[in-house]
């Protein structure tokens, strides 16, 4: 499908990479690693032929249709388009061919006898096109990814401009999800998006027709997609296969690219050191004849076959990890931070409400929960920075804090070195440490601490906000979506450092391998509220993976005599709960009552109606049908009527939804 042959790309005097050579076949999903710097959106440019290489070459089909996802997608959506309208223009090559078929099926109603066939190729050519796409079922199909994305129904027809930044990344993804492009590049898509988020398209793009390239610093989000790693590191590109034919399936992608990655440096290093071996031996013996005549011409032969020697080059990957040695910080009081009946409120919008929450000394709690359900407001109030309309915040005896959260970039000083940052962010109380030592762990060894800030990447000053906060000798420590931006190696320096951290920490991250190493207990934040749970991030995901298989049990009848199921309540009050629960389901059943009839009739007919379509679907893809040109038009009216129902039914239903939602909500309120 798409190749580039030993591409090389310099930037100023500096050579970026050189020699890469990658090839990505039809259905192959790609995930492109490597520390920041290293050149990955640089190469995404390079294939989309954004920029040309500056030798080696680029080969792409003329026709192929290529999704392109870049990081700072946001300004690219916003304008007066509604959402689903921003969405449906991704397929416009499918809505053209809607167009062609409505104006071949009004020629062909005034058509003469000639002209008849000509058209009814044609036509049969482009509806078959048309449904291969999936054109009938475009809007459904629309509606179906901004769910997945998280939008609710509501939210198809608000203006791209109300939404704020992380929204906009999800219309401008599900826009290129609806278009199904033959190769799709993707630069970093999971920055935005939460958990449930992240599961869902990871399930999409498995199922994606096409091609696809990306970059990712999530591992678990690599496991699950790619079929393909290539490595930009040391100036070059390596492929590693992590699927079919790879211990892959044992040890899961990414831990399959690094047992593969070590295999390939250790024999590197040993055909490195036999080649070193053999030339220090024509060294010795040019130094030891170089000036016997007797063995010039051996002597001048072998200079030049040591001219022409092409030296076997071993990739650096050493961790950037190091020892941490972190000040020790003042001991708390055992509780350090607790939250009683706290409720927040954004004008109308209750985000918080009658919450309640005890971190005690040396926990390292893991925030979780969708975009939106109050993460970041409830680390806010934690010290004070949002307004609480009702409860109380305090922190324990002894509290200090810090905070790390996505801008602490932005405050940095850009005219300073990297030392005489972390030295200023520290203050004269701190002089005694060893701060170019400390600057190390965070992978910023020797020279590398004299550099400037203003020629740091993103993800280097996140790692230097991150030196720069815990190495102060706080023991509270508050992190919102510290991973942003972080390479892999940068996020190992994160897990290790927050593993030696001696304090208490609490985490918000979208990074399921982060919170897996370093969460002991998480706390669920959605609907208002919070659930603790105290364990690891594994251990909940296996509670809620039982919770979800008894439900489902729970939900098949157990005795199909009496037509009642064993709920298996075994608390004193189970009893008094469940009545409560009827008579909430009984008013909220009466309330609803004529909406619900209401939704269940449109269904029903829309049920129908989508029935139909199928069947003329079924009908118009049959090549024998376009032998009778009478029946060819009759069926292209009765379709063309039949898909405009379809899609008038869907509309009424989805108001009528929304009209049940919203006195579902109120009759709970």
């Amino acid at each position: 499908m798409i190749s580039l042959s030993d591409v090389a790309v310099t930037l100023g005097a500096k050579p970026l990479f050189t020699d890469v050579s990658l090839r990505i076949s039809p259905g192959e999903r790609v995930a492109l690693v490597g520390g920041n710097g290293a050149g990955k959106t640089t190469l995404l440019h390079t294939v989309l032929g954004l920029r040309d290489p500056d030798t080696g070459t680029v080969s792409r089909p003329k026709d192929l249709r290529v999704g392109w996802l870049p990081q700072d997608v946001v300004d690219a959506v916003g304008g007066s388009a509604t959402v689903l309208g921003h969405v449906l223009e991704g397929a416009s090559h499918i809505q053209d061919l809607e167009v062609r078929l409505r104006d071949l099926e009004e020629r062909m109603e005034t058509a003469t006898d000639d002209e008849q066939s000509a058209l009814l190729t044609a036509y049969a050519r482009t509806q078959d096109a048309f449904e291969k796409l999936g054109g009938y079922e475009l809007e459904s199909e629309a509606h179906r990814v901004l769910a997945g994305l998280g939008f609710a129904p509501g939210d198809a027809g608000r203006a791209t401009s109300e939404l704020s930044g992380g929204w906009r990344v999800r219309v401008a993804l599900a826009r290129l999800l609806l278009a199904k492009p033959d190769l799709l590049v993707l630069d970093e898509p999971t920055n935005h998006l939460d958990l449930d988020t992240i599961a869902w398209l990871e399930s999409t793009l498995q199922q994606l027709p096409g091609s696809l390239l990306f970059v990712s610093h999530d591992r678990d989000f690599i496991d699950a997609v790619a079929d393909t790693i290539v490595e930009l590191a040391a100036g070059t590109a390596t492929t590693y296969e992590v699927r079919s034919g790879t211990i892959a399936a044992e040890l899961g992608g990414f831990a399959s690219f690094v047992a593969q990655r070590e295999t390939r440096l250790e024999q590197l290093r040993a055909a490195r050191a036999q080649q070193d071996r053999v030339l220090a031996q024509q060294e010795r013996f040019i130094e030891r004849f170089r000036y016997k005549a007797s063995k010039a011409k051996q002597v001048q032969s072998r200079i030049k076959a040591l001219d022409k020697v092409e030296r076997i080059e071993v990739p650096d990957h050493k961790q950037l990890v190091a020892r941490f040695g972190f000040p020790e910080p003042p001991r708390s009081g055992r509780v350090v931070a607790e939250v009683a009946r706290l409720t927040v409120r954004y004008g109308e919008l209750t985000v918080l409400e009658d919450v309640d929450l005890v971190i005690e000394r040396g926990r390292k709690v893991a925030l979780i929960g969708p975009n939106g359900a109050g993460k970041t407001t409830l680390l806010r109030a934690l010290i004070g920075q949002v307004p609480v309309a009702a409860g109380s915040v305090s922190l324990g005896s002894n509290v200090e804090v810090a905070v790390v959260d996505q801008h602490q970039a932005e405050v940095m000083d850009l005219g300073r070195t990297v030392l005489e940052e972390f030295r200023a962010a520290l203050g004269e109380r701190h002089r005694g440490l060893n701060h170019r030592s400390m600057l190390g762990a965070f992978g910023f060894p020797g020279d590398l601490a004299e550099r400037k800030v203003v020629e740091l990447s993103g993800g280097e000053r996140t790692r230097l906000g991150l030196a720069k906060v815990m190495a102060s000798p706080v023991n509270l420590l508050l992190l919102d979506e510290p991973t942003n931006h972080l390479d892999l190696a940068s996020r190992d320096v994160l897990e290790d450092a927050l593993h030696a951290y001696p304090g208490t920490v609490v985490l918000i991250t979208h990074d399921r391998h982060v919170i897996r190493s370093v969460a002991d207990a998480i706390v669920e934040v959605g609907d208002g509220g919070v659930r603790w749970f105290d364990g690891t991030y594994e251990d909940l995901r296996e509670r809620q993976d039982a919770t979800a298989r008894t439900s489902a049990a729970a939900a098949r009848p157990a005795d199909r005599r009496s037509g009642r199921r064993d709920d298996g309540a075994g608390r004193p009050d189970g009893k008094r709960d469940k009545q409560a629960e009827a008579e909430r389901r009984n008013a909220r059943y009466r309330a609803t009552k004529d909406l619900r009839r209401e939704v269940e009739r449109i269904e029903a007919a829309l049920s129908a109606a989508e029935a139909e379509v199928a069947e003329l679907n079924r009908q118009l893809a049959d090549p024998q049908v376009y032998a009778d040109g009478v029946r060819v038009k009759e069926l292209v009216t009765a379709h063309g009527q039949a898909k405009d129902e379809a899609a008038r039914l869907m509309e009424a239903w989805e108001q009528a939804q929304l009209r049940l939602d919203e006195a579902e909500a109120h009759v709970d309120a």
